[in-house]
């Protein structure tokens, strides 16, 4: 079979939906053989997806996959005492440490943290941004969040989703569970106990956010546990996986 064909195979198979669960996706290192899918994980701010699901993308990319890291924001709001544009200046430069590591490509959205938009505007930028990315996953934002942020980045993705025809599959992540995601029920697991220490490193790149207190006030070492306990592991990050079914829209 040609690499082409075992691309179009594994396109095909990702998106009936249970042909390919992340966690196969997300396999040994050099597990891939179809020439790689691209993966798109969308946060609110920088941090957001490395402290939800950094191992994931770092396994990710490890396989063969090409990663793209989308900021809503630039984390404008995120420092105390300074302002916007010095705040942007430093969590940019952040953003970028942290994808270095990932081997991801950082993609800067536009919007502002804290006075995030859902509106017509801001859906058809996102349809158009994914349009150009051409993702075969999507990792975004669990809905039901405290954070208004959050709230949109994950919205957005769920109106590009059904903008594109649902081709793309598209997983939610969790943070800080039981403090800003509510009600988690995960389908989906990923094994990160072997890049555990390297999912830290890129969360250190967040300086300006007190990274250590991520994982003990923001719950993220408790999470990381207590989802690796869930399929007898030492650390996963879960997903829940958007279904497309028009009577189980969460899976």
């Amino acid at each position: 079979m040609k690499t082409e064909s075992r691309r179009d195979f594994i396109r095909t198979s990702v998106a009936l939906l249970g042909g390919l669960p992340l966690a196969a996706l997300a396999g040994p290192a050099g597990s891939n053989q179809s020439g790689g899918l691209h993966v798109v994980c969308v946060g609110a701010h920088p941090d957001d997806p490395e402290s939800g699901c950094g191992g994931t993308l770092l396994k990710l990319m490890a396989a063969g996959h090409k990663v793209t890291v989308v900021y809503l924001t630039r984390g404008e709001a995120g420092i105390t005492g300074k302002s916007h544009a010095e705040a942007a200046a430093i969590r940019t430069a952040e953003a970028k440490a942290a994808c270095a590591i990932l081997g991801a490509a950082p993609v800067f959205f536009g919007q502002i943290d804290g006075a995030t938009v859902f509106d017509h505007s801001a859906v058809e930028a996102m349809d158009r941004l994914c349009h150009e990315l051409a993702p075969d996953i999507v990792l975004a934002h669990w809905p039901i969040d405290t954070h208004i942020d959050h709230q949109v980045a994950s919205l957005l993705c769920q109106q590009a989703w059904l903008r594109a025809g649902k081709k793309f599959v598209l997983y939610f992540y969790e943070v800080c569970t039981g403090i800003q995601s509510m009600g988690f029920k995960p389908t989906d697991h990923v094994d990160i106990t072997a890049v555990q220490a390297e999912k830290r490193k890129t969360v250190l790149c967040h300086q300006s956010q007190d990274p250590a207190a991520i994982y003990t006030t923001g719950n993220h070492d408790a999470m990381e546990q207590f989802r690796g306990n869930e399929i007898s592991v030492r650390a996963a990050e879960a997903f829940v996986r958007m279904t497309g079914r028009n009577d189980t829209a969460f899976a």
